[in-house]
């Protein structure tokens, strides 16, 4: 398996380093471990040449940056070295998020590991600038750290192929050998709203709503019973946990309350003009959770 980490000497890369560092991993497997120089530059992002005392001082600053990173990177590495696992690390320059998806894809890495800038409660909760953009188009499963180890999983799944790419990484990643595995599966449902309906209209409304509603139940739990028994099947302690309500803000309940170490979960990319864009509920999870978040998307 290989696995980029990437540091930046911060508390949060410090945290995403002891979850490398916990990880069950198959022999034979490699952790990169990069840090990322961006360079001081100007409004027009364009290179700063000043003269004199302003030079030296930018070119005094930079060192001093590039010889924490240094720093950092050597940090992680004695962190998550063992035996039968091969480690090295590399100080790249150039945009932080750019870098670490272009060195995750020049690695073919499996799986790509970065801290959050998380604070606050629930609701004040945010994902850092970097950790959002590489989970956007990194070419791989992206785990945002907000803990150390992997924990209790919280596995949310929509009955999606993404959630079933979710589900064989779960079942066959060493990582998560042996774990409890709460699988999740949430039913939307929401009552009409009377206004605006023609009288004894809104009965009939209410009535097809209510049908509509047990049928979303009922699938919900026949999918969440199904993948807890193959995950079952393959050495987890599974536990079926049918919901409903917002699927986000369910999933980040579910998980605070219980104490879940990692939430893991299936997202369709959507390519755009400039970026792959997470659907609304993979990225309302990953600004509010308190938790770690592995999101995976369906291969490609």
């Amino acid at each position: 398996m290989r696995i980029l980490l990437a540091v930046d000497g911060s508390v949060c890369s410090d945290r995403a380093t002891a979850l490398v560092a916990s990880l069950t991993l198959p022999p034979d497997s490699a952790v990169r471990v990069v840090a990322v120089l961006q360079p001081f530059v100007d409004a027009l992002a364009l290179s700063y040449a000043a003269a004199g005392d302003a030079s030296s001082n930018l070119a005094f600053e930079e060192e001093q940056d590039a010889r924490r990173l240094r720093e950092a990177i050597g940090r992680a590495e004695t962190a998550v070295r063992r035996d039968g696992l091969i480690v090295d690390g590399f100080l790249v320059r150039g945009r932080p998020a750019s870098s670490i998806v272009d060195e995750a894809s020049g690695m073919n890495a499996d799986l790509v590991v970065v801290g959050s800038r998380g604070h606050g409660t629930i609701s004040t909760m945010v994902l850092g600038s970097t950790a959002a953009e590489v989970v956007d188009h990194a070419p791989c499963p992206v785990l945002v750290a907000r803990g150390t180890e992997i924990g209790r999983v919280a596995f949310a799944d929509d009955g999606s192929a993404q959630s079933r790419r979710a589900e064989s990484l779960l079942a066959g990643w060493p990582m998560f050998a042996g774990a409890q595995v709460d699988v999740l599966n949430v039913a939307e449902v929401a009552v009409p709203v009377a206004a605006g309906f023609t009288p004894g209209l809104y009965d009939q409304v209410l009535e097809s709503y209510t049908r509509s509603v047990d049928a979303a139940r009922d699938s919900s739990a026949a999918e969440v019973r199904a993948a807890a028994r193959r995950l079952a099947d393959a050495g987890l302690q599974a536990e079926a946990v049918p919901l409903e309500g917002d699927p986000a803000g369910e999933i980040v309940r579910y998980a605070a309350a219980h104490t879940s170490g990692t939430i893991v979960m299936g997202t369709r990319g959507h390519t755009g003009l400039a970026r792959l864009l997470l659907g609304s509920v993979a990225r309302n999870v990953l600004l509010h959770a308190r938790s770690s978040v592995l999101i995976v998307r369906a291969a490609s």
